[in-house]
């Protein structure tokens, strides 16, 4: 059987399991207070060309996200996200936890709009800033969103002054980051979300690490006493080396951004051959997730070589599959796929 369920299932690159081990016999401070946190740290402020970032690695990307959240907003503020949002649809309420409300919008191919951030802050905005509403504060998005599509650079930059216009920050889940980057499609650059957000993560554990999010604070104004909001929900790892050897393991000649444009190619050979079959798409996704429609029978037919994921069932007789190439993907592996595309 080929897993192609998701981008996490193997542990990690080998050249991060060797950069792990060169450092087993070594010791080093705790809580990120390592050189190997600084020496990642000081790389993503290179790459980002944002000399001012506070850069904080975290253990997950749930964990990131609803520490950022915490962190940020005041209680009566909430969230503007999109419906299918990770946030939204797959977190079980950890923000709503923490006691913000998300104001989730209809998207499209998993996307929001300018407009629609606009629209739904101007609500409070353009309104007296009534006091029985929660204040938009912090925009929310994914790249890639939860169908795989991108954000184009324009679309970053029109989302980017509606949140500058109204005072909200503007935040990017980046789990997935770097298969947005790989993308054949992708027009932004870590230098444009450093200054168009005022934070965004580089995902590790969906991209060659072990586990781990490097999040990068752009806005120096947020940045004070963040380290303590990890700490009090329990996102400040110990041994905190071991996330920081990992990026600069990934990032330092540039395998990071490697292994992601090879999982992205490998899914459009795969997304070219479904076409070629005259099968149907769920999403225009440009990255390393495929969501592709298919009767029943064809979904168990491939089941009988392929691990996916039904992502929703379509109607009484269609779902919709999703294959998923990562960093550890390989030829033989796509060649299957492909074999197996053309045959049923």
């Amino acid at each position: 059987m080929i897993r192609m369920n998701n981008d996490y299932h193997r542990a990690a690159h080998p050249e991060v399991l060797k950069a792990i081990e060169e450092t087993v016999m070594n010791d080093y401070p705790g809580y990120g207070d390592d050189e190997w946190c600084g020496r990642a740290a000081d790389l993503i402020r290179s790459l980002t060309e944002c000399s001012q970032a506070a850069v904080h690695f975290f253990p997950g990307a749930t964990q990131a996200n609803f520490v950022v959240i915490s962190a940020l907003l005041k209680s009566t503020q909430s969230i503007i996200a999109a419906q299918t949002g990770h946030i939204n649809a797959h977190e079980c309420a950890s923000i709503e936890n923490t006691g913000h409300k998300i104001l989730a919008l209809e998207q499209n191919n998993g996307k929001i709009t300018a407009a629609q951030i606009e629209k739904e802050a101007a609500v409070y905005y353009e309104s007296g800033e009534a006091e029985f509403l929660t204040e938009p504060k912090l925009v929310y998005i994914s790249f890639t969103t939860e169908q795989g599509t991108l954000y184009s650079l324009q679309e970053l930059k029109d989302i980017s002054a509606v949140c500058r216009k109204y005072g909200m920050y503007l935040f990017v889940d980046g789990a997935r980051l770097g298969y947005g980057l790989g993308s054949c499609m992708n027009d932004v650059s870590l230098k444009d979300f450093a200054e168009l957000t005022d934070v965004f993560y580089i995902g590790g554990t969906k991209c060659g690490a072990l586990f781990g999010e490097a999040v990068v604070l752009c806005n120096p104004a947020i940045q004070k006493r963040f380290k303590s909001v990890m700490k009090q929900n329990g996102a400040v790892l110990a041994k905190g080396w071991l996330l920081g050897v990992q990026f600069y393991a990934l990032l330092k000649d540039g395998l990071y951004f490697r292994l992601a444009k090879q999982a992205d190619e490998y899914a459009m050979q795969i997304r070219k051959s479904f076409e070629k079959k005259g099968y149907t798409f769920f999403s225009d996704s440009y990255s390393n997730q495929q969501f592709v429609i298919m009767t029943d029978k064809q979904a168990e037919a491939f089941a009988e070589k392929f691990i996916y994921e039904v992502d929703h069932r379509v109607d009484d007789t269609h779902v919709c599959v999703r294959f998923c190439t990562s960093w550890d993907t390989d030829e033989k592996e796509t060649r299957e796929l492909i074999h197996s595309i053309e045959s049923i």
